[in-house]
């Protein structure tokens, strides 16, 4: 029996990297698609509670069946695990290829990524693929394969327990890629900046924008050194938020009532 895998994203059902993505699935296994009917970049790991999720059939995959999910990346896993797939075994998530990189501390922000811890949490081998490449007729040729054998090794040797894999690609105008490194998530963060404006009716509004600070430019264990020199990035990340270096030094804190 074919292996089931699930494919969503937060670029949107009708972006250019699922589609890719789902070509490549097609070659592996069963392929069954829950996607946002709109772009949910930047939705970081939202759910939908205070109002309804509508979705519908989408006959855009030709005979791969396909679903259309108002609801956030997040929202589209949970539907197809507990509703279109509840009596089934899901093998393999993957969320993407997304359009635009999610590497250090952009995973935080990322649907793309949350739809893969989604699915971590869910007890599912989990692939967050990105591409650094923002253009919507982005050239994916270069990662096909990558994104085929990465996705066949996990299915073949799966993935420790709570864990997902971030996946980025450099783009392809970097030139050939250089082969595949394994590291950790780079120490950086985003600087807002937020141009003040006011609409026709007088009303004052913002507009985010910003530029990408890495605390650690040097470091060749990382995600961002892997892109900017032209590797695949791979880091495995979880859902366990816990700063367990510092449980010794607030231990203070149950001593202060």
């Amino acid at each position: 029996m074919k292996p089931l895998i699930l494919v969503t994203n937060d670029d949107g059902i009708t972006s250019k990297g699922i589609k890719v993505l789902i070509e490549e699935m097609s070659e592996l296994g069963e392929v069954f698609v829950v996607a946002p009917d709109s772009p949910n970049s930047g939705m970081g790991h939202a759910i939908t509670v205070a109002s309804t999720i509508h979705i519908k059939k989408s006959p855009i995959f030709g005979s791969i069946e396909s679903y259309e999910c108002s609801g956030t990346p997040a929202d589209c896993v949970k539907l197809a695990k507990h509703e279109f797939l509840k009596d089934r075994k899901i093998d393999l998530l993957v969320s993407g290829i997304n359009h635009g990189a999610n590497s250090s501390i952009s995973v935080i922000y990322s649907g793309t990524m949350s739809a893969a811890i989604e699915g971590a949490i869910e007890g599912i081998p989990s692939i967050g693929f990105s591409l650094d490449d923002f253009d919507y007729n982005a050239d994916f040729g270069h990662i096909r394969k990558y994104v085929r054998e990465i996705a066949a090794h996990v299915l073949k040797n799966g993935l420790p327990a709570d864990t997902a894999l971030n996946v980025n690609f450099p783009k392809a105008s970097a030139g050939p890629i250089k082969g595949v490194k394994v590291g950790r998530q780079t120490r950086g963060y985003w600087h807002e900046e937020f141009d003040s404006r006011v609409d026709p009716s007088g009303r004052p509004y913002f507009w985010m924008g910003g530029h990408y600070v890495n605390s650690e430019p040097k470091a060749e264990d990382t995600d961002v050194w892997a892109l900017e020199n032209n590797y695949v990035s791979v880091f495995p990340c979880h859902f366990d938020l816990t700063h367990y270096k510092a449980l010794a030094e607030i231990k203070g804190l149950e001593d202060i009532i």
